[in-house]
């Protein structure tokens, strides 16, 4: 996909003519029929239908809400949220920063998933257990803001030089639910640690 794209960001480039055309921008703003391509932070002026000028700005917000068919939480806004579709009606949403701290998000459509913490845990730790990291875990409850406890695993990779920590946590009714996941090194603590709880503090479950 990332071939592709650059492929067509060079056609684009050669098409566009000399150097020193005009970038192409990542939003487009329309206000009363006109438009105008602009990035966040950036300032321009547009002329109105009428003749009015007006100034206009993009700011982008520190955070936002993204919503499934069935949860929501609110996000650094400069960190996406992908979603997959698995198969079997499962859909999988996943956060993941650049320092390698994730948030998974798996829907069901047609089971309970929350008996599924403990594959879910040896799935994701599989590779450092077998290289000779140690693995301890712990059960675990989460309640949200709205009362609703969520059951699983707390968990600890340990190798010789770091240690990941894991949460695996689901909630589910009769034929549908939610596994939720987080991991995070303890190199990164400091900064990344309130990315998890923003997570945690904002989680709304709608089922």
């Amino acid at each position: 996909m990332r071939m592709v794209s650059a492929a067509a960001l060079t056609l684009i480039a050669l098409c566009a003519g000399p150097a020193g055309a005009e970038d192409l921008k990542a939003f487009k703003l329309t206000i009363d029929g006109v438009a105008v391509d602009i990035d966040p932070g950036e300032s321009t002026t547009i002329t109105l239908p009428g003749g009015k000028q007006s100034k206009v700005t993009l700011e982008r917000n520190d955070f936002a809400t993204f919503s499934g068919d069935s949860f929501s939480f609110v996000h650094p806004s400069g960190i996406s949220v992908t979603k997959t579709d698995l198969g079997e009606n499962i859909t999988q949403y996943l956060m993941a920063s650049a320092l390698g701290t994730i948030v998974v998000v798996q829907e069901y459509g047609k089971m309970n998933p929350v008996s599924l913490n403990q594959l879910m845990l040896q799935e994701m730790t599989r590779e450092s257990v077998q290289a000779g990291a140690e693995l301890t875990q712990q059960p675990t409850t989460r309640k949200l803001a709205d009362g609703k406890e969520l059951t699983g695993i707390r968990a600890e990779v340990k190798t010789r030089t770091d240690t990941a920590y894991f949460e695996i946590v689901g909630y589910g009714l009769a034929d549908q639910g939610l596994l939720f996941v987080t991991r995070v090194g303890s190199e990164d603590l400091a900064t990344e640690q309130p990315l998890i709880d923003k997570f945690w503090a904002s989680l709304k479950v709608k089922m």
